[in-house]
């Protein structure tokens, strides 16, 4: 019989013949290859956003920029657009016209500021043969309506040649007969209310009521009359007294004003000066008013120059909205501080 050779077979590795089995460690190439690989997808994850960000930030500023060129060609278009339109038949004969709508007061659109710089570019054009006065306004300050009838009498003064002409629309009452006034000739529909030749001052008194409701009025001042016509004290007769002595200077001013524009022509009739309006129809009776007819009708058939340029003022688009954006920056500092020291 012969011998046989025998191979064991490999011994396999176990825990009890191998230490090393179960704690075997990655090898120093394959952690390299993870670190590496780690660091590509970051490097490529930061590169994308920065990619991204970049793109948005060159969006943002080509729309920004878009919007910044959109605004400024509407603010340069409504801030040039009555002179460029005007300017052609600026260098013509035309009769100069300026609007007075509304309330005249400083902070109104029917300002002396505004009113006066439009009638001096009227006066200063020497295509400009005539300026009208368009007006449509129920009154107000006194003074607004002075500083108009003024620099109305100083620049005919200075351009003799120059006439002008008052044409009344719906309304000319109280300072707005006080501007057109100063005009040479007055014109106005047969329907337009005008005259209101006073002035007035009103108010409310809260006394009685007061008394009513158990309230008290504690007013402290130093001068012996800061503090009159207060509405939350009793009415005392030397304060009315003051008040109508002021009003009635007022008044007499507004009667000279009106007695020397119109002259001759007022008739002798004392209602003129109490306060009461009349039609336009009406208004010719009494001299208020000369004849009627538009503006059209007084540049075709009195100046001649039919061609009617526009000089009221406009306040320019972007100034407006300076001031709005002011004052509301202002309101909104105001009520924060209000906020704060309540």
């Amino acid at each position: 019989m012969s011998d046989e050779i025998k191979i064991d077979p490999p011994l396999r590795a176990t825990k009890e013949n191998d230490p090393w089995m179960g704690e075997k460690k990655a090898s120093p190439e394959r952690g390299e290859r993870k670190e590496e690989w780690q660091r590509d997808v970051m490097e490529k994850l930061v590169f994308s956003a920065y990619k991204e960000q970049k793109s948005a930030r060159r969006w943002g500023v080509f729309f920004k920029s878009l919007m910044f060129v959109y605004l400024g060609a509407i603010f340069f278009m409504v801030y040039m657009k009555n002179d460029l339109s005007d300017m052609p038949n600026k260098q013509h004969k035309h009769t100069a016209l300026i609007e007075i709508r509304g309330t005249i007061a400083a902070d109104a659109e029917a300002n002396a500021d505004s009113i006066v710089s439009a009638l001096r570019d009227a006066f200063k054009n020497k295509h400009s043969v005539a300026v009208i006065l368009r007006i449509n306004s129920p009154g107000g300050s006194p003074v607004q309506a002075g500083y108009i009838n003024d620099e109305i009498k100083r620049l005919r003064s200075m351009h003799p040649n120059k006439p002008v002409y008052a044409v009344i629309t719906d309304m000319c009452a109280s300072g707005g007969y006080y501007i057109a006034a100063a005009a040479d000739e007055i014109y106005a529909d047969k329907a337009s209310i005008v005259g209101s030749i006073g002035v007035i001052m009103n108010g409310f008194g809260f006394v009685d009521a007061m008394d009513k409701l158990g309230i008290e009025r504690r007013m402290m001042s130093a001068g012996e009359n800061k503090g009159f016509m207060d509405p939350f004290s009793p009415l005392k007769e030397g304060d009315t007294q003051h008040i109508k002595s002021l009003l009635g200077s007022i008044h007499q001013q507004f009667i000279d004003v009106v007695k020397e524009g119109r002259g001759e022509r007022l008739s002798d009739d004392p209602k003129i000066f109490s306060g009461l309006v009349w039609t336009g129809e009406q208004a010719i009776d009494v001299g208020l008013v000369d004849a009627l007819g538009s503006s059209s009708f007084v540049a075709r058939e009195v100046i001649g120059a039919e061609k009617i340029v526009d000089y009221t003022y406009d306040q320019p688009v972007l100034e407006r909205f300076v001031e709005r954006f002011g004052a509301s920056m202002a309101s909104g500092v105001t009520s924060t501080m209000d906020n704060i020291w309540r």
